[in-house]
Parts: C-alpha cells; sequence; structure tokens
C-alpha cells in the first residue's frame, strides 16, 4: 500500500510513519517543520525515520530542511520525506496528482489548546484550510480511506463519563476544540458527498519518549530533573486518560485497516469517529508521584488555578474501536513512565 502521512515530524505521526514502513508499507511523509516548539525535537524524530539533511554552508553542517526538498530515507527503503504546509494548495495536489497514494494518515496540526487561545488564526489556517486541501486530494484524486486526528477536547462541557462517541460534542472550551470538531463535519460531509471513507480518532492524552515539550511529561520531568517547580493546575485535582504512544500509533494504524462499510454505516455514510485513548483514567496527583519515581526525587509544585481551555477530566470509552478495529491498549501508566523516563535521560533526548 502507498500511504500518505502529514505531520511525520511530529509526535504521534512520527511513531506511525515508523510502525508502517517497519511492516513494508511505501510511505510518503510531509510535515513543515513550524517553530511552535522546540524543531530540535522534530528534527530529531525525522531522524530517526532516518532522514537526515545535513548540506555544507560556509563549512558548517546545516539541518533545516528547505520546503520542498525530498529525502529518502537511509533506514526504510519505501520511506520518503518532503517538507511541505498543508495550506499550500499548489504543492499538495501536485503531490496528491503524481503519487496516487492508496490511503491517507492527516495527523498533521497546529496542536495545543492554551496556544489557540492567544494565537487563533494559525489554528484556523492548518485545522481547517489545510484539512480541506486534503479533503479535496483523496476526493480527486481516488484515496480509499482517510483516517485524520481528532481529540478529545471535543468534548468540552461534556460532564458524563466515560466520554463516547454518542455523547454530544456541542460545547467546546478552546477554538482548538473546535477546530477538531468542524473536521468530524468536514469529513462527514465529503463522506455523503463524495462517498470518501473517513475515519476520525479523537486522540486522549498521549506520553512516551520524544515527546512535545509543552505537554505534562516534558515539563514534570524537565522541571524536577533541574530542581525547579512544576506547575500543577486546579490545584492537582484533575482526571487524565493518558495513553502510551505505541498504543496509540498501533491503534492508529488498526482504524486505518478497517475502513468504514457505508451499509453498516449511519444513513448509509461511510463515516465513523472512534474515541482511541486508554480507559483507565489517572489522577493528575498519582501521574505526577509515578515521574517522580522514575526520577528519584520529589517534585516542588507550585499549585495553580484551573486555565482557560482545560477541562476537570478526560475519560475514554474505547469499545467501538476495539469491537470494530480490535484496538487494544496494553502499556501501562508505570511502564509507560519508565519507558519515557529512560529515554528522557538519555543521549537521544535532544532537549536533554
Amino acid at each position: 500500500m502507498k500511504i500518505l502521512v502529514t505531520g511525520v515530524a511530529g509526535f504521534i505521526a512520527s511513531k506511525v510513519m515508523d510502525l508502517l514502513l517497519t511492516r513494508g508499507d511505501e510511505v510518503v511523509g510531509i510535515d513543515n517543520i513550524n517553530d511552535y516548539y522546540d524543531q530540535r525535537l522534530k528534527y530529531g524524530r525525522l531522524k530517526e525515520l532516518g532522514f537526515v539533511y545535513m548540506p555544507q554552508v560556509m563549512g558548517q553542517v546545516k539541518d533545516n530542511i528547505p520546503f520542498g526538498v525530498e529525502m529518502q530515507s537511509f533506514k526504510y527503503p519505501h520511506g520518503r520525506f518532503i517538507r511541505m504546509s498543508l495550506e499550500d494548495k499548489d504543492a499538495l495536489e501536485k503531490l496528491f496528482q503524481r503519487e496516487h497514494f492508496d490511503k491517507v494518515i492527516n495527523l498533521a496540526a497546529q496542536a495545543g489548546v492554551r496556544y489557540s487561545i492567544t494565537n487563533p488564526y494559525s489554528y484556523l489556517q492548518s485545522n481547517l484550510v489545510g484539512f480541506l486541501n486534503i479533503l479535496e486530494g483523496c476526493r480527486h484524486y481516488d484515496v480509499s480511506h482517510l483516517v485524520y486526528a481528532s481529540s478529545s477536547s471535543v468534548y468540552g462541557l461534556n460532564a458524563k463519563v466515560p466520554y463516547s462517541e454518542d455523547d454530544k460534542v456541542d460545547n467546546p472550551v478552546s477554538l482548538y476544540a473546535a477546530t477538531k470538531k468542524s473536521n468530524e463535519l468536514m469529513a462527514h460531509s465529503y463522506s455523503k458527498l463524495y462517498g470518501i471513507k473517513t475515519t476520525g480518532l479523537r486522540f486522549f492524552t498521549v506520553y512516551g519518549p520524544w515527546g512535545r515539550p509543552d505537554m505534562s511529561p516534558m515539563l514534570f520531568a524537565n522541571a524536577i530533573m533541574h530542581d525547579e517547580p512544576i506547575k500543577v493546575f486546579n490545584n492537582g485535582d484533575m482526571i487524565r486518560d493518558f495513553t502510551y504512544i505505541d498504543d496509540i500509533a498501533e491503534g492508529t494504524i488498526c482504524a486505518l485497516d478497517h475502513e468504514p462499510v457505508a451499509e453498516q454505516c449511519p444513513n448509509g455514510v461511510p463515516y465513523k469517529v472512534y474515541n482511541i485513548g486508554c480507559s483507565n483514567p489517572v489522577k493528575l496527583m498519582d501521574f505526577i508521584s509515578e515521574i517522580e519515581c522514575a526520577c528519584g526525587k520529589e517534585a516542588k509544585k507550585q499549585f495553580l488555578p484551573m486555565q482557560s481551555g482545560d477541562v476537570y477530566q478526560t475519560n475514554a470509552d474505547t469499545t467501538k474501536l476495539e469491537t470494530d478495529c480490535g484496538y487494544k491498549p496494553h502499556i501501562t501508566l508505570h511502564e509507560g513512565i519508565s519507558r519515557f523516563m529512560e529515554w528522557y535521560k538519555s543521549d537521544s533526548n535532544p532537549l536533554r
């Protein structure tokens, strides 16, 4: 199969691409490598996939990949990378026209709930305009199945737990969540109008090696290891459905391999949305304790009120994904934090 994966310099997509290449698929990965967070982490993930760009400039090695450059992986013979933005309609259309992808996994997006409050326009461009360009590519170039990233944040003010795909998601508390709900609506319309098979994945809190530096595991580990205070929002009274990266990546591929069947979907529309999480919510203070244990020292804690855009609890009901696609997370929090901290302390971590 030939598969396009977007956002491959990102946390989840880099692991998904690695698993696809390992099993023998031909994969083209794209990413704009923006500077939302430290680009060293993004280039490090690309290096793990076998993509290294090192031209000699004035006698010095530069790893800044120019837009439009196509690279072959030195690790996987069927892996290629192109620096490209989803918002670049012309470049993306030419890519679809040239490659004739069988399937697409769209994991590129402007991430971050809190960042959306101060930088709203970047979310509209990447998460809405960029997603529309992906849908148009799938429509015009006969892609059989589109899997795309939604988010648990779409549940917003929903007080019922665990969250079910059948719950209403009409009360987002951040623009980021609103764009993800919009993606689901856009995908449904394309599935209805053009028969494109689409599957949305509502990701719950993901952690593990190569995780984002703006998320709690990296923030906590970095602060603890440098004897700095960690910020504990809502005075620690929060619950999250933490899910290890390997489980998330494997679940994403399970969804890719199980295309929606129109006759088995409501109103005959080949469209599915699934929760993908661990279904084992953890108190924030217990999560911090696991990191303290792995670090070998206690955290200095700065207790703060709830932040705008945050929710008290996330808890995934993953029954549908398990039933339809065979998804089953298997990494415990203790094992996952141990693996994460082993990576964090190693030379593989470019931010250590």
